[in-house]
């Protein structure tokens, strides 16, 4: 294909998937199928990737995010971008009204209403019908320029057309989708992270990603409601502006009233209380605001807000009901979390029999109890809460709930005991044959980060768990294509066989993966607090997977982590506690216990340099899995099997200077931050440092021994600069690795182009 067949192709790709946007994320009336969509999509990245030359900033293939950048850069804005001031009763919407009649000198004031979504205001900027910067709010004045987050976000027009104005900035809000924001929170539950608020809080966090890539797994949407900059089109209102959004396919506000009378207007405001339950995205008011811009310019702005514009804040709703019962639910992870089981009760448009109660510590802090009337909401008018008990109307009889003692110590599922790690306040199921965390260990097991098992996706996954064909991780290794070949994926109404190709596939990578580096199998398995980090670090302190339960090196790591941790947290003095004579006693013979232990296995692990990233937590979750009825278990199938994972980054630094290995003492407990325009990816460097046993980081702080700096290094650099962190080109990183690095003096940098 020559250069103008390609670039005439691209355009057509191009153009085709922008319309099945549309049509899937808009308009909701798919024309094709998923399958046939990626094949269009995949071709298109071909071609790009064949001829990147040609490839535009924004392609449709922008949406699955690129590099992660060094930092935000800021953007003034020509047009300020105000703030709306807000009201809270009926008499404040007549107080406004009033204002405007005085000034305008007409009681008749055409007017708009629209919902207030509970996002994050942004503004697009497209020149020539192409999309060349997304800036938030900021101060008014300037915001940071997201342009990489926003080309994620599907649906959302990258390109507009010959028809589009010139300069159109468009400005609208960032947000969540309800249904999206709730799978999210219950997956990072089920995962042991800390979840959302609100599905605000989620945007806002989400935008704040460095990584674009991460940013296109989160479920963002956007709605345009405004503008700033408009060059080369006339319009003389909002419900104009409104008719150009349309053309362009931008995703717009609705529903919208119109009306010309205070009346009517609190009409609206009424009616979009009863609506906007069933809209599908988070709305905390509704905006008001002239529709005419003669008469907006005639009502003028203060120096945060304009004149012509309010935004009624509704009240939370509120109900009481009863808390019938307290029941407890096992998630993918193994984390139990009680669950309180209402009287239905309707509040913000839907009828309410449930409400997360997170944890026992939060039912602790709000003295939650069976039997007890509670006040219930909608947290981010989503998701059903527990907001406070009503204690006059407690029964005298009743107990406080205590999670561990209702399930007995036992997992619901397996009825394993539980344990509660220090510092976390989830109780969890830490059986690593529960049923409840199958189809989520198996996902992680076979990941491309882990084992890298082909043909095994979400599905799959959940699929073989489901109809019992893998009750452990290790039956992968038992499966046969023949089985594979005839497993139904789909449902007994509509089924769908694996067949014999993906079986094949399955089966054939999972003889390879049992030769993947000890590293893999231990992310892999899912242990709680062992991450990539903790078990690269973990690969380079053993030989085999087998060496582990009787590691002498861990277990050290795992006694000085929690030692030092309880010297840390247990002072002697403190302005903060008083201690009584017996307190003190019991904590100053601790004290003389543990600080001179925690000073010798400190002497003992200085050689080894070992990394943070394996610290007392994650040796000790390390070494409780591997000692446990269920972590042996499993070591002696893998015996069978004739599984025993072998490290590949062997090198503890004892034995390495034995060797005479000065690369490892270089770069092992070293933490790197990589920037710029290198000779290979950053994976490529990070994998390096990481098997040397060295920690790579996202930015820059006083605790970076070395700045890794290609070609184009931007703020990274400069901040690694004044703070005295060395500066490495990729030639003196080569040497360092090689073990050349020895005394560098100066570090040695060079920019290229």
């Amino acid at each position: 294909m020559t250069p103008e067949e390609a670039r005439t192709e691209i355009a057509r790709l191009s153009a085709e998937v922008e319309r099945h946007d549309q049509l899937y994320y808009q308009q909701a009336t798919p024309e094709i199928s998923d399958a046939d969509y990626d094949k269009l999509f995949r071709d298109l990245e071909l071609l790009e990737a064949a001829h990147p030359e040609l490839a535009s900033p924004n392609s449709p293939t922008k949406r699955v995010g690129g590099q992660p950048i060094d930092g935000f850069d800021q953007r003034e804005h020509v047009v300020p971008m105000l703030s709306i001031d807000d009201v809270f009763s009926e008499e404040e919407v007549h107080d406004f009204w009033t204002r405007m009649v005085k000034n305008l000198l007409d009681a008749k004031i055409p007017m708009m209403i629209e919902p207030k979504i509970d996002g994050v205001a942004a503004s697009l900027i497209y020149r020539d019908g192409e999309l060349e910067a997304a800036v938030t709010r900021g101060d008014g004045s300037a915001g940071d320029v997201i342009t990489e987050n926003v080309r994620t976000i599907p649906g959302l027009p990258l390109r507009l057309g010959a028809d589009a104005p010139p300069v159109l900035e468009v400005r609208g809000e960032i947000y969540m989708p309800n249904d999206g924001f709730a799978k999210m929170n219950v997956a990072r539950e089920e995962e042991g992270l800390a979840t959302f608020a609100n599905p605000r809080n989620a945007t806002a966090g989400t935008l704040k990603l460095l990584d674009s890539r991460e940013v296109a797994k989160r479920p963002l949407a956007f709605i345009a409601h405004g503008f700033g900059q408009l060059e080369g089109v006339e319009i003389d209102s909002f419900s104009q502006y409104r008719d150009l959004l349309k053309t362009l396919n931008f995703p717009r506000n609705e529903p919208v009233w119109y009306t010309d009378t205070v009346d009517g207007v609190l009409a609206a405001i009424s009616e979009l209380d009863e609506k906007r339950h069933s809209l599908g995205y988070a709305t905390d008011g509704a905006v008001v605001k002239v529709d005419s811009f003669a008469a907006q310019q005639q009502l003028g702005a203060t120096s945060r807000a304009p004149r012509w514009a309010i935004a009624f804040k509704y009240p939370p709703e509120q109900k009481e009901t009863l808390l019938r019962d307290i029941t407890v639910q096992v998630g993918r992870t193994g984390t139990l979390t009680p669950v309180a089981e209402l009287d239905p009760v309707h509040v913000s448009g839907t009828t309410v029999r449930r409400a997360t109660l997170h944890n026992q510590d939060e039912i602790d802090r709000k003295d939650v109890r069976i039997g007890d009337t509670v006040v219930i909401q909608k947290a981010g008018e989503i998701i059903p809460e527990v907001v406070k008990v009503i204690t006059a109307k407690r029964e005298a009889s009743s107990v406080p709930f205590d999670l561990y003692d209702y399930v007995e110590g036992k997992c619901p599922r397996c009825e394993q005991p539980i344990e509660k790690a220090e510092g976390f306040v989830a109780w969890k199921c830490v059986n690593f044959a529960c049923p409840a965390q199958a189809s989520n260990r198996l996902k992680q097991f076979v990941s491309r980060k882990a084992l890298d098992i082909d043909g095994v996706g979400s599905i799959v996954a959940e699929k073989l768990v489901e109809r019992g064909l893998v009750e452990d991780i290790l039956d992968l290794f038992e499966l046969r294509v023949d089985q594979l070949a005839d497993f139904n994926i789909g449902t007994a109404v509509e089924p769908r066989m694996l067949g014999e190709k993906n079986g094949t596939k399955i089966v054939e990578t999972s003889l390879r993966a049992r030769e993947a580096p000890l590293s893999k199998w231990l992310y892999g398995l899912g242990i709680p607090q062992v991450g990539e980090s903790a078990a690269l670090e973990a690969s380079r302190l053993v030989e085999t997977m087998h060496d582990i339960p009787g590691s002498e090196l861990i277990d050290k790591i795992r006694e000085r982590g929690e030692k030092d941790t309880w010297l840390k947290a247990n002072p002697m003095r403190s302005k903060k506690v008083e201690l009584s004579a017996e307190e003190y006693t019991e904590r100053k013979a601790k004290h003389d216990e543990y600080k001179p232990r925690v000073k010798e296995l400190n002497t003992e692990l200085e050689d080894y340099a070992i990394s943070p990233e394996l610290g007392g937590v994650a040796s000790r979750s390390l070494l409780e899995f591997f000692r446990s009825d269920s972590g042996q278990a499993m070591l002696a199938r893998m015996k069978d099997l004739g599984i025993n994972p072998q490290s590949h980054n062997y090198r503890p630094l004892a034995a390495a200077a034995a060797d005479g290995d000065s690369a490892a003492s270089e770069i092992a407990g070293k933490t790197f931050v990589i920037t710029g325009t290198l000779s290979q990816g950053r994976d490529a460097f990070k994998a390096r440092i990481q098997e040397a046993g060295g920690k790579v980081s996202g930015s820059i702080s006083k605790k970076t021994d070395y700045l890794l700096a290609g070609a184009s290094a931007g703020s990274k650099l400069t901040k690694a600069e004044s703070l005295g962190v060395a500066v490495l080109s990729e030639e003196a990183f080569e040497a360092l690795v090689s073990g050349g690095g020895g005394d560098q003096g100066e570090p040695e940098f060079k920019l290229e182009g």
